[in-house]
C-alpha cells in the first residue's frame, strides 16, 4: 500500500471512531432524560398526602311543614293489610327535607287521642297514636298542637295525646297544649350550635268549644296580654324568638286584618320569625324591616296532607302547601339573624287505599301523577300547571 492509500485509510478510521463516539453520547443522554421522571415520581410518592380542609357550618336551619289534616281518607290510609296502623307513607317523599334540618317543626292540626277513642274526621277530629310514631320517624323535633281542633274530643283526648308524647317520645318537644297551669307559662328555648331559639305556639280559638272546666290551661290561646308577656320572657331567655300562630281566614290566599293586627304586635315586641297555619291554603312570605328591626313572616304554609270531601272551584288550592326553610347565623356582635329563607312548594297526592295518599315536592310532581290525583273529580281545574301557577302567584321569588 502506498503512502497516499495509508493516509486515506487513516482518515476513514478517524471518521468511524467519531461517529461511534457520538452514538454513545446520544445513548447516555437518552438514559439521563428517561431517568428524570422516575426521580420525580418517587418524590411525589413519598410526599405527605394533602388533607381536606375541615369546613365548620355554624348556621342553623329551621324547616316547618303545615297542617296534618286527618280527614277520613287520610286516617284510613294508615290501616295496613295485617290490621296494624302505619302512616310513614305520608312523609316518604319529603323525608330528606325534614331530616336535613337542624330543627324540624310540624303543625299537627288534629289531636292524637288514640284509636281506643275512635278515629274521626271533619268536623270533630281524632287521630291515631301511630300518626305520632310516623311524625317521630320522619325526623320532626317540635310538634305544634295549638289549633282550632285541639279540644274537638274534650280533655280526655288532650290528656291521651300529652301522655303519648311524654311516654313514647320524650325527646320531642310538644308545644301549644299543657298538662298544668304552670306548664302553660313556661317558655321553650332550644339551643342549637350556640344559638338560643325560643318557640311559642298559639291558636286564635277552638271552634266555639269552651275550654274544659277540668283543664282550662289545656291549649294556648292568642291573647294580647299573654302574648306580650311570653314574648318579653322569650326575649330575655333567647337570642331569637319564633312565634307559630294558628290564625287567618280559611281558604283565602292573602292575610286578613286579624293577621295584620297580630303581626303588628309581634313586630313591636321584637319577634324575629313568624310561621303561620290554619287557612289550609298558602299565603305570601314577607320580610318586615323598619331599619331597626327585621321580622320574617310566613302568613300561611297551607296543608301538608289533606283529603277534603268538598267539591267545587278552589278546592285544588288546598292541595298546594309549602315547607318553610330558614337559615340562621350570628354576626360579629353575636346577634342571631336570618341569613337566608325560602319555601319549598309541595302537593298532596290523593289516592284511596292503604298507604297510598302522600305528599310530593312540587319539583318532583309530574303530569302523570297529576292526572291520577283523585282531587280532579272534586275540582277539574287541578293540574300540574295549576299547582305551579298557584305557587308562583303566592310565593313568588321565595319558592325554591
Amino acid at each position: 500500500m502506498n503512502k497516499r492509500s495509508l493516509i486515506i485509510a487513516a482518515v476513514i478510521l478517524s471518521i468511524l471512531l467519531s461517529l461511534s463516539s457520538c452514538r454513545i453520547i446520544e445513548s447516555d443522554l437518552s438514559s439521563d432524560v428517561t431517568a428524570a421522571p422516575d426521580t420525580a415520581k418517587t418524590e411525589e410518592t413519598t410526599s405527605p398526602p394533602e388533607t381536606e380542609p375541615v369546613i365548620i357550618d355554624d348556621t342553623v336551619t329551621i324547616s316547618m311543614v303545615g297542617d296534618i289534616l286527618l280527614h277520613e281518607k287520610v286516617s284510613e290510609s294508615g290501616e295496613m293489610a295485617d290490621g296494624t296502623y302505619n302512616y310513614d307513607h305520608l312523609f316518604a317523599n319529603v323525608r330528606d327535607d325534614i331530616e336535613g334540618a337542624d330543627v324540624a317543626l310540624v303543625n299537627q292540626e288534629v289531636i292524637l287521642g288514640g284509636r281506643d277513642m275512635g278515629l274521626s274526621g271533619y268536623p270533630s277530629f281524632n287521630g291515631a297514636f301511630e300518626v305520632g310514631d310516623s311524625l317521630a320517624g320522619a325526623g320532626f323535633d317540635i310538634i305544634l298542637h295549638a289549633t282550632n281542633h285541639t279540644i274537638d274530643r274534650g280533655s280526655k283526648a288532650v290528656r291521651n295525646c300529652i301522655s303519648f308524647w311524654e311516654t313514647s317520645y320524650p325527646e320531642i318537644e310538644v308545644l301549644g297544649i299543657n298538662s298544668s297551669a304552670e306548664e302553660q307559662t313556661e317558655i321553650y328555648v332550644r339551643e342549637e350550635k350556640g344559638m338560643k331559639i325560643a318557640f311559642l305556639n298559639y291558636t286564635y280559638g277552638t271552634n266555639g268549644i269552651p275550654l274544659p272546666s277540668d283543664m282550662p290551661y289545656c291549649v294556648n290561646l292568642l291573647d294580647e296580654a299573654t302574648l306580650r308577656r311570653d314574648i318579653a320572657k322569650a326575649e330575655e331567655l333567647a337570642d331569637f324568638t319564633v312565634v307559630l300562630p294558628h290564625w287567618g281566614t280559611e281558604y283565602v290566599l292573602s292575610p286578613d286584618s286579624n293577621q295584620d293586627y297580630w303581626t303588628d304586635i309581634m313586630f313591636e315586641c321584637g319577634v324575629d320569625l313568624v310561621i303561620g297555619t290554619h287557612p289550609h291554603v298558602i299565603q305570601p312570605v314577607e320580610l318586615i324591616d323598619d331599619g331597626n328591626h327585621k321580622m320574617l313572616v310566613y302568613y300561611s304554609i297551607g296543608n301538608f296532607i289533606n283529603s277534603t270531601a268538598q267539591s267545587g272551584a278552589g278546592i285544588a288550592n288546598r292541595m298546594v302547601g309549602g315547607i318553610a326553610n330558614v337559615t340562621l347565623d350570628k354576626d360579629e356582635s353575636g346577634n342571631v339573624y336570618v341569613k337566608d329563607y325560602g319555601v319549598t312548594p309541595i302537593v298532596t297526592h290523593v289516592l284511596t287505599g292503604s298507604g297510598r295518599i302522600t305528599t310530593y315536592r312540587l319539583s318532583d310532581y309530574t303530569e302523570e301523577l297529576a292526572l291520577e290525583n283523585e282531587i280532579i273529580s272534586q275540582d277539574p281545574a287541578f293540574s300540574l300547571e295549576y299547582c305551579k301557577s298557584l305557587a308562583e302567584q303566592v310565593f313568588g321569588d321565595t319558592a325554591n
